[in-house]
């Protein structure tokens, strides 16, 4: 099938924390709304049947609870795809917006995903309702390609967005088009936890995600292309993933992605949205990796030193690292109970320093969460105390096996290359309770070669 997304730099209100009239927050939108418009129509022309749009794109961030009141629409909580915005504009008030992007679902026949801020008034003696009186939810929309609404979904799992409420119980949300079958929809940081991402997936049997998100990029490990691209390869889906365009704020990397290749943006450079059109496979079955060529057990070192191991922070974590000194060798750091292993050899020799990275604990910083991480990473200079910094180019091609005794069975495999571009593994998965990746030749220099695990029950 042939899926879009849009890379979209929003139109932001100067003062988000400043309160503003309904027609202001609807006049500062509609500008949006607008340059949606275009997109969906450039799309439908080039054949897309579907086209995800992403976080925050309509409204902007940065809001209060109060200011960000005139920016939300009424949207009623169903999955029945009774209602069609654009057709039956009457049935609501306050529901501007999710009438557009109806009326864009309807005129260009495509399958439709927006986010947008959505209210819903409560009674202040029900649990759980704010003392306003009303539920404020970050929301994703689905409409079909007649305009109706299929499905909505609220984030679970807010980023530091104090202007919205988190719903009582996660929605598990997906709706069903006729040329890819069912798709499952959730938002931004949703991805890192079990409930709803993982729990959908897995209870639904899912196959195909759209994810609307406003990711800032944070190297090494969870840069939004390199995220995303794990997340379609750990859980064999393919993934919709719209993400804004603010440079200065860290923020870019969409894509289209299946589990054996991608179409993604990366931009830091230039200004402007930025549209992907891509026709992917549907996937049906599942497929299992192969893992004939990966090694059993380690052969012993003999009598060779072991480079020395030291600490360097890396992600806001304590990582326990070793170096890659000399062309060729087998490396082995643990922390906890976790062990990562490598073998390498460096196709081409050059004077970066690269190092093999353990952490195993709990993760507090902008979110907790427990992660299992084996990294391999460039180094930010040639001290020890630069492992582990944010480095966007690389030019050693380095052969590898990598492998770790993860505790998790949830593993992310990271492949990133210089100039923030992906790359694919020859052989990853599990084998004797260790999970394999491994790579001859990357296609570029390389940034990140990592075993992400994120082990739920510990959060």
């Amino acid at each position: 099938y042939v899926a879009a997304v849009y890379e979209h730099e929003s139109i932001l209100s100067p003062a988000p924390a400043v309160p503003v009239e309904r027609r202001a927050a609807l006049e500062l939108m509609g500008r949006n709304l607008d340059i949606y418009e275009q997109q969906v129509l450039a799309a439908a022309r080039q054949g897309a049947q579907i086209i995800v749009f992403p976080e925050d794109g309509i409204h902007g961030f940065n809001f209060t609870r109060s200011s960000i009141y005139p920016y939300l629409d009424f949207i009623p909580h169903s999955h029945s795809g009774k209602w069609n915005p654009c057709r039956e504009p009457y049935l609501y008030n306050d529901t501007e917006v999710v009438q557009r992007l109806s009326c864009m679902a309807l005129q260009n026949k495509i399958f439709l995903v927006a986010n947008l801020g959505s209210k819903q008034p409560c009674e202040r003696w029900e649990p759980r309702c704010p003392p306003d009186g009303r539920f404020q939810f970050n929301t994703n929309v689905a409409l079909g390609a007649d305009g109706a609404l299929l499905a909505t979904y609220r984030k679970h799992n807010l980023y530091f967005e104090s202007a919205f409420d988190t719903p009582a119980e996660p929605d598990h949300a997906f709706f069903d088009t006729p040329f890819a079958g069912r798709f499952g929809m959730f938002t931004c940081f949703d991805i890192l936890f079990y409930e709803p991402a993982v729990s959908l997936i897995r209870q639904y049997n899912l196959k195909q995600i759209v994810y609307p998100t406003a990711w800032m990029n944070q190297l090494p490990l969870l840069s939004a292309v390199e995220f995303q691209q794990a997340f379609s390869t750990a859980f064999n889906v393919n993934v919709l993933a719209a993400n804004i365009h603010h440079p200065t704020l860290g923020m870019t990397g969409s894509g289209i992605y299946t589990p054996v290749k991608s179409f993604i943006y990366h931009n830091m450079e230039s200004y402007g949205g930025k549209l992907i059109v891509a026709e992917i496979p549907v996937i049906t079955a599942d497929y299992k990796t192969n893992l004939e060529k990966t090694p059993g057990r380690v052969s012993g070192k003999g009598k060779e030193q072991s480079p020395p191991s030291f600490y360097a922070e890396m992600m806001y974590d304590n990582f326990t690292f070793v170096p890659l000194w000399g062309e060729k060798g087998e490396l082995q750091v643990c922390a906890n109970s976790l062990c990562c292993y490598l073998n390498y050899q460096k196709a081409v020799l050059t004077d970066e320093l690269y190092a093999l990275g353990v952490f195993d604990g709990l993760h507090t910083v902008h979110g907790t969460y427990y992660v299992q991480a084996c990294a391999l990473v460039k180094c930010g200079g040639l001290s020890f105390g630069t492992c582990g910094q944010e480095v966007t180019d690389a030019t050693a091609l380095i052969d590898f096996q990598l492998w770790g005794n993860m505790s998790t069975p949830y593993i992310f495999p990271l492949l990133l290359t210089s100039g923030i571009t992906l790359d694919f593994a020859d052989h990853m998965g599990w084998k004797n309770n260790h999970y394999f990746l491994s790579k001859n030749r990357t296609s570029a220099g390389l940034l990140t070669a990592g075993l992400y695990g994120r082990w739920y029950e510990k959060d």
